[in-house]
């Protein structure tokens, strides 16, 4: 496998401040902790977990707009965490993202050509003519009408909006695109629409995606492999067609048996597990195993021993003291 993005020990903490209005201190809020993965080129890694777990914040340190507490980010085997801020700005035209909300990720100010042009001035490319040719060029390409181009993202609905963001991260002709959440704020029949468009756009321009999600049914079609993350760290990692067969880890478990299945039958047989409590706060994180607090087979070995990333073959990586 060609590897094209590498993230070893990835950390980015924030500070915060905790304890009340009259007796704050400063903490540091552990959103990832200790987070390493490779994609290959023209690979697509599903990233999932529940809201807060630090998927977010994965995308964003790997494409620059966080910077890294700790590790290293390696991208075409150059480290992006060790660059100048005019070398990641030459960098950055083969690291794009797709953010999660099309409307808030667009400027309501500017029409819907100059945002997508905006990437193309800023770098200097083509003349002005080329550049709203490209601009034409693209909206064909997501499937809208380039003779909208003078129109303002609030003409047009979530679907188009969230296509106009899609054409503004090919802009610069990327390699890498993180794809965060593309689909979440979409209807379900738009949602198809825009996952097998990404396909497409993958096939016919050779991207590699690192997608961001936590419906676990769309990231199985899309997905050559999936990261489950919790809290901030990897709990497991298999090939997408095996993770959802066999999947090992608790929490793995629990998310996949929240995910519906069409045929009544075999939705009404089968078990969902509940998960007790709610999600711990990663400014203060529980001991040991972080997923202890509400797992179904805690042991007291699990609050003593953080449990280590292990491979159980084929590439399929857990991280629990009672698997395998």
């Amino acid at each position: 496998m060609d590897t094209i993005l590498k993230v070893e020990h990835l950390k980015k903490y924030f500070a915060v401040n905790v304890g009340g209005p009259f007796a704050r201190h400063m903490a540091s809020l552990k959103a990832v902790d200790d987070v390493s993965f490779e994609v290959g080129r023209g690979e697509t890694v599903g990233l999932v977990g529940e809201t807060g777990c630090g998927k977010t914040t994965v995308g964003r340190t790997i494409v620059g707009l966080y910077k890294p507490t700790a590790g290293t980010i390696t991208y075409c085997d150059e480290n992006l965490c060790a660059l100048t801020r005019e070398a990641m700005r030459k960098v950055r035209s083969k690291l794009q993202m797709i953010f999660q909300d099309p409307y808030a990720s667009l400027n309501p100010r500017m029409t819907v050509g100059n945002i997508i042009e905006e990437p193309m001035d800023i770098f200097s490319i083509g003349t002005m003519a080329e550049r709203r040719e490209r601009v034409q060029e693209l909206l064909r390409t997501v499937g809208l009408n380039p003779e909208h181009t003078n129109r303002f993202p609030h003409e047009f609905s979530g679907g188009q909006r969230q296509r106009i963001g899609i054409a503004r991260a090919l802009a610069m002709n990327p390699e890498f695109i993180v794809a965060d959440e593309p689909i979440s704020a979409l209807d379900v029949s738009i949602q198809a629409q825009i996952v097998n468009m990404l396909e497409d756009l993958q096939q016919n321009l050779g991207l590699t995606y690192l997608f961001i999600a936590h419906d676990l049914a769309m990231v199985k079609h899309i997905s050559d492999r999936v990261i489950v993350l919790y809290l901030g760290k990897i709990v497991e990692v298999d090939e997408s067609k095996d993770i959802y067969k066999h999947p090992l880890h608790p929490y793995t478990k629990a998310l996949l048996s929240a995910v519906p299945i069409p045929d009544p039958r075999v939705e009404m047989r089968r078990q969902r597990i509940v998960l007790k409590g709610d999600l711990p706060s990663p400014v203060n994180p529980p001991s040991g195993c972080h997923f202890r607090t509400r797992c179904p087979i805690a042991q007291p070995i699990c609050a003593e021993q953080e449990p280590e990333l292990r491979d159980m073959g084929s590439g399929h990586v857990v991280s629990c003291h009672f698997v395998g």
